[in-house]
């Protein structure tokens, strides 16, 4: 019922206040007066059910409000006002169930018109700069777009360059450059300089209007979800009128009629339904999923069908250090030939981008502090827009940046070998790369990219256990990165390139196969998951409007919590259906021994009580998680924690491993015995210690968690694998002349135990932090 939540509040107090009034009235002996108290309690619920079945029928619908009236006006015609007052008790505390969690899926605009400027700062003809409002722009105006400022309207960059956030946009994590003459989109944010913008659309034409109007279109034209209690309504409705009707006209006696309509009040669907649907939405609410209203619920135990966006979803959102490339001609940290440590060429990268507001060097930073590296005050910074920056770290000059940057503040006869190869594995994984030079040399380079969510397998696993039947990635990156993320994950299908409009036709397209799903975080998933029949937004840091035109929010930055939600709705609405069922069973019942004439209305009205009692207590069900009992130990989610924390300490002698390895091959000068002899020590010192105590400590723990015989079986080989690649890659170290190694034989095998233990290594480390993620989650 259409009721703002006040009015409900209202309607539920009325009916409240009149059947308690009425008591007190009774228990002081004044029947009349409590019959007409009852009467009055109830008239208020029996107006608003009839204005609401007029308007139902309207609309060519009906539903369980029917059978709601025709209990109430019966009651009152045949003189049950107590029945009544009872009848509007429930119905309204049913509706009232229904407010409450409605309340929270107002899909207003607000968060979406909010980020919308407001304004735009006009460059007038004499240089000055004029605030207009929005709606003045014309096409060829020139705007002045300051940093951290939306585009107002579309345009093209009048000079220069201009680095942009168009994740809002495309929902891609890394910001784009774009040089003079480009041509940019509303909407996007400005995370460079202060640049001029030429208008070439107005306002109201500009791309970002677009989504919103799709936005709208999408509410609109989204259909209402057809109600579990009205379908069964359908059902109970003509079964319970005719019944009594029969008992009236085989009988000649109104008290059977009467009779049948007491115990065909239809509490099981008005409460039961709501009771257990709301359950369920309370557990998904301790579970950090907001539903955003019973039928939302329902429709997410139908959906067969989910599409899922990619950035900030299925990936993390936002840009990660993946990699670390030395080149064979930097110098160490005491400026001696040799090439320097991959830890130490990010040390001094993120030692300078300390100066700069990119997202790329906060990602840097951030990859630093991980590894416990000790960061220096940049000096004598300069910094080129959208390209790079120069400084001083620690007494040595350093320039991190795009290739093009970074070669024009370190010039060489030729580029190194490895350029070549770096950049073809940027076109290949649609990763970013940021290049470091020092003291002039170009030394390496830096791979980011916006990965996999560690829980992401994990939850399309659960998500198919759950019922989902088809699951799709609908992106607006290109197809080669969008298809690899899709092989990797096991994906039925992949839609790349799109746009907001792409991804509603999607939608579009998958609804009409059944329920459909879409998952999505940005600005431009908003039009498609208002359209979906279960929009999901990634609420915990995705945009705002994608949380307002979404019916689910997950207030964790969890993916797997959708599954979670699945199963929960799946179970409430069973257990609903279970109740509904049992509960009209037992009044069919019930109304066949009233329609006899052996159930006189007073004892229906009692026994209906102990039906609506026992199946509302069955509703109630929805409550739990259906699992009896629990584990006696617990994985807890700081020692998950703590675990990562010791894989990040890992990383650099993983990124040490590659290096030298990548230090073997043909062509560069190969690492010195001791060099190698070095890193086999840090091998079976620092990692095989690691794994050694993951052996004796966290295993048995873990196993217990999982039960079964042997349940870390495989988790156990994968340490025996690590272990006997340390001890082979010591043996042939140990083998190796004293002087420079030049066996191409002997250091193309060196290579590749590295390499192999390099790919065994981090593969190991993923799937231990998925297993203690799931296990301290579900903790």
């Amino acid at each position: 019922m259409a009721l703002p939540l006040f009015r409900k509040l209202a309607l539920f107090a009325l009916a409240a206040a009149g059947l308690m009034f009425g008591i007190g009235a009774w228990w002081l002996g004044e029947d009349r007066i409590a019959a007409w108290i009852w009467a009055a309690g109830s008239l208020p619920t029996l107006a608003v059910l009839l204005l609401h079945i007029v308007q139902a029928i309207r609309r060519g619908e009906a539903g369980l409000d029917i059978i709601a009236v025709l209990a109430l006006s019966g009651t009152l015609a045949l003189g049950e006002p107590l029945t009544s007052a009872v009848i509007a008790l429930m119905v309204s505390s049913g509706q009232l169930l229904e407010g409450w969690a409605a309340a929270r899926a107002q899909r207003e605009m607000t968060a979406l018109l909010d980020r919308a400027p407001r304004q735009a700062n006009r460059c007038e003809a004499d240089g000055q700069i004029v605030t207009i409002p929005l709606d003045d722009v014309k096409a060829n105006d020139r705007l002045l777009v300051r940093a951290g400022d939306v585009l107002p309207v579309d345009g093209t960059l009048a000079a220069g360059v201009a680095v942009l956030d168009e994740a809002a946009l495309t929902g891609e994590p890394l910001p784009t450059r774009h040089e003079a003459g480009g041509r940019l989109r509303s909407g996007a944010t400005n995370v460079g300089d202060a640049f001029e913008l030429i208008a070439v659309t107005t306002a109201a034409d500009s791309a970002y209007a677009g989504i919103i109007r799709l936005v709208q279109a999408a509410q609109t034209s989204k259909a209402p979800a057809s109600r579990l209690a009205d379908r069964y309504a359908l059902l109970f409705v003509p079964l319970a009128l005719l019944v009594a009707g029969l008992a009236w006209l085989l009988s000649g006696d109104p008290n059977r009629a009467l009779a049948v309509l007491v115990v065909a009040t239809p509490c099981p669907l008005i409460l039961a339904v709501p009771v257990a649907i709301v359950s369920g939405m309370s557990r998904c609410a301790k579970r950090g999923v907001l539903v955003k209203g019973a039928g939302a619920l329902e429709t997410l135990a139908t959906v067969k069908t989910l599409l899922f966006d990619k950035t900030g979803t299925l990936t993390g959102g936002r840009a990660r250090v993946v990699a670390l490339e030395i080149g064979d001609d930097g110098k160490d940290a005491n400026g001696q030939g040799g090439a320097i440590d991959p830890s130490e060429m990010l040390r001094l990268a993120a030692s300078l981008d300390q100066a700069s507001q990119h997202v790329l060097a906060e990602a840097i930073i951030a990859a630093a502090q991980a590894r416990g590296l000790s960061l220096s005050a940049p000096t004598a910074v300069h910094e080129q827009p959208g390209a790079g920056l120069t400084g001083q770290v620690d007494g040595r000059r350093v320039s991190v940046g795009s290739v093009a940057y970074v070669e024009e503040q370190a010039p060489a006869p030729q580029p190194p070998p490895w350029r070549a190869r770096f950049l073809r594995r940027m076109g290949y994984e649609g990763a970013a790369g940021v290049f470091v030079a020092v003291d002039g040399d170009m030394i390496g380079a830096i791979l980011l990219a916006d990965e996999i969510r560690p829980e992401a397998a994990r939850s399309l696993r659960l998500l198919r256990k759950a019922g989902a039947e088809r699951l799709v990635m609908v992106t607006g990156d290109r197809s080669d990165v969008a298809e690899t993320i899709g092989a990797a994950l096991g994906l039925d299908d992949v839609i790349a390139d799109c746009t907001p409009a792409d991804k509603v036709a999607a939608v579009e397209a998958a609804k009409r196969l059944g329920p459909t799903l879409m998952v999505g975080d940005g600005v431009n998933d908003a039009p498609a998951l208002a359209l979906a029949d279960v929009g999901v937004a990634m609420g915990a840091r995705g945009a705002a409007a994608s949380s307002e035109s979404a019916d689910v929010v997950l207030l964790v930055d969890r993916l797997d919590r959708l599954a979670e939600a699945m199963r929960i709705a799946r179970r409430s609405c069973r257990i609903a259906v279970e109740s509904v069922l049992v509960g009209m069973g037992l009044s069919f019942v019930a109304m066949g021994v009233a329609a006899a004439g052996f159930l006189p209305p007073l004892s229906g009205a009692v026994l209906q009580e102990i039906i609506d009692v026992a199946v509302i207590a069955n509703a109630l069900r929805a409550l739990g998680d259906g699992r009896f009992g629990r584990k006696a130990d617990a994985f807890p989610a700081g020692e998950a924690a703590g675990l990562k924390a010791e894989h990040d300490a890992l990383l650099p002698l993983l990124d040490r491993i590659r290096a030298t390895g990548d230090r073997l091959s043909a062509g560069q000068t190969a690492p010195t015995k001791q060099d190698l002899a070095d890193l086999a020590t840090h091998l079976r010192d620092e990692l095989l210690r690691h794994e050694q105590e993951d052996d004796r400590a966290l295993y048995p723990k873990v196993a217990r968690l999982i039960g079964g015989a042997d349940p870390m079986a495989a988790m156990s080989r994968g340490h025996r694998e690590i272990g006997q690649l340390v001890r082979r890659y010591g043996r042939m170290v140990a083998d190796l002349p004293d002087d420079a190694p030049d066996d191409p034989a002997a250091l193309h095998e060196t290579q590749r135990v590295l390499y192999s233990l390099d790919a065994i290594l981090r593969l190991h480390f993923a799937q231990e932090e998925e297993i203690y993620h799931a296990l301290a989650d579900a903790a």
